[in-house]
């Protein structure tokens, strides 16, 4: 069976996306940039964005039974190479540990405030294994 999770994000209604689908054990997290969707404001720091990004894709992965320790696959999309310190640091405490696989792209994104734009692949039960 497979679920769909929403951030509730206005996006995802007008794209057309959920944050999240789970198939059986694997949670697919789409790109997720660094909103405050409670605020619905972007930072314009990319450090805080990555923090918003970090945190949304946790939501999404309790959602679905998973955490960030379950993370396997990760893609990074990222603007400006000038960011880039600021961005690992922040991604350092999160993942060094976890040590998923990783891409790093640089390239634009949909709208001029987004830095950086995260998407992961996880599976339900990694950490523990």
């Amino acid at each position: 069976m497979v679920t769909r999770i929403s951030s509730g994000s206005p996006f995802e209604a007008k794209i057309g996306y959920s944050r999240a689908v789970v198939d059986r054990d694997i949670v697919y997290v789409s790109g997720t940039t660094g909103y405050d969707y409670a605020k619905m404001e972007m930072p314009e720091e990319v450090a805080a964005q990555t923090r918003n990004t970090l945190a949304t894709i946790e939501k999404a992965l309790k959602e679905a039974g998973s955490g960030l320790q379950d993370v396997l696959r990760v893609t990074y999309y990222l603007v400006d190479m000038a960011d880039y310190d600021a961005v690992v640091e922040v991604l350092g405490a999160t993942f060094s540990e976890i040590r998923p696989a990783a891409t790093m792209v640089v390239c634009g994104l949909t709208t001029p405030e987004m830095k950086i734009e995260i998407e992961v692949t996880a599976r339900i039960g990694a950490g523990n294994s």
